[in-house]
């Protein structure tokens, strides 16, 4: 994916970053194409470890506010899944981390969206039975100062409650759709005032603990095997859009690979690994917003990425469904 915050490097401009900050160098294999806001280059490290190398947004591109400091998120994740018992959350290791830049190990497999056409029902089944399990555990993690919202301090979006936290992270990327001129196709007092009716839903949740918030297909890797029985998830990656919340949030991205609904596979591996998902009134009202929330900023970032038409008309879509769905429960 084209986006005008991915930042070039030649070999020996990446090398030099290396050298300079982590003090190894590398050798350039190939640069790796699939993501939407960071370079990222698979390359050999001097040491003979073959890794990927993620890089910040080049220094002045526009970025929305809630993507301030959002490679050193990341990095934080990545250290903190690290300490998690038994990799019960897999993902990449981080081997370093300089302001512009990550290195981490390769994973094995593929990602899941690339092997969708592959999965067998039953195996696609016990896939997302896992992938539930480990969610439970990615949202066993809480943050050392008890606060909710964006991790990163350079954007101003954390708070003491989940409540002002969300009204802040929402009033962040309205400010954003004044900037960029987004085409929202409702009034941003309308998102405003379905923000502000949840209030009670949202003051429910007590604890924040740590939400991914991009867990589609394309961010899950998956080892499929000698035949496709034997599948097996090898990691999650892409953390940088993490945040400190409610951890019903992380159905709305999830539910992009399948289903979320109580009954689900997804649930049942959650459930079983000790996650809580009541699915009252009230949850499925927070769930609403959380969706209005996505919509919301994939239209924005359409602004300072510069995508392309169709990519905004299903931005915008989202985004509309999302608040019909909420004006539903009025």
């Amino acid at each position: 994916m084209q986006s005008q915050t991915k930042r070039q490097m030649s070999p020996d401009q990446l090398d030099a970053l290396l050298r300079s900050t982590a003090g190894i160098g590398c050798r350039l294999e190939t640069e790796l194409t699939d993501g939407w806001f960071n370079s990222a280059y698979r390359v050999l490290l001097d040491d003979g470890r073959p890794a990927v190398v993620k890089l910040a947004p080049p220094a002045g591109a526009a970025v929305l506010r809630y993507e301030r400091g959002i490679l050193a998120t990341e990095a934080m994740v990545y250290r903190r899944l690290a300490a998690l018992p038994g990799g019960s959350v897999p993902t990449p290791e981080l081997f370093c981390a300089g302001e512009e830049f990550l290195a981490l190990s390769v994973l094995e497999g593929i990602p899941w969206d690339k092997a969708a056409d592959r999965i067998r029902p039953s195996t696609g089944a016990a896939l997302r039975r896992e992938l539930g399990a480990i969610t439970a555990r990615l949202h066993t993690l809480a943050p050392e100062d008890g606060r909710f919202g964006y991790p990163a301090g350079e954007s101003g979006l954390s708070a003491p409650d989940w409540r002002t936290a969300f009204t802040a992270m929402v009033d962040a990327l309205l400010d954003d759709a004044d900037r960029w001129q987004s085409p929202l196709g409702v009034p941003p007092a309308d998102i405003r005032t379905l923000v502000a009716e949840g209030r009670d839903a949202l003051d429910e949740v007590a604890e924040p603990r740590l939400v991914h918030f991009d867990l589609w297909p394309g961010n899950i890797f998956v080892d499929l095997g000698t035949d496709g029985t034997h599948a097996r998830i090898t990691g999650l990656i892409d953390h940088e859009r993490a945040f400190w919340g409610d951890p019903a949030a992380e159905l709305v991205s999830l539910a992009f690979g399948g289903d979320t609904d109580p009954d689900s596979d997804l649930v049942a591996g959650y459930i079983e690994a000790g996650g809580r998902l009541d699915f009252s009134p009230t949850f499925r009202h927070r769930l609403a917003l959380y969706h209005l929330y996505l919509g919301l900023l994939l239209v924005v970032e359409c602004g300072p990425r510069g995508y392309g038409s169709d990519h905004l008309a299903f931005c915008r879509d989202t985004l509309a469904d999302a608040v019909t769905r909420l004006q539903s429960l009025g």
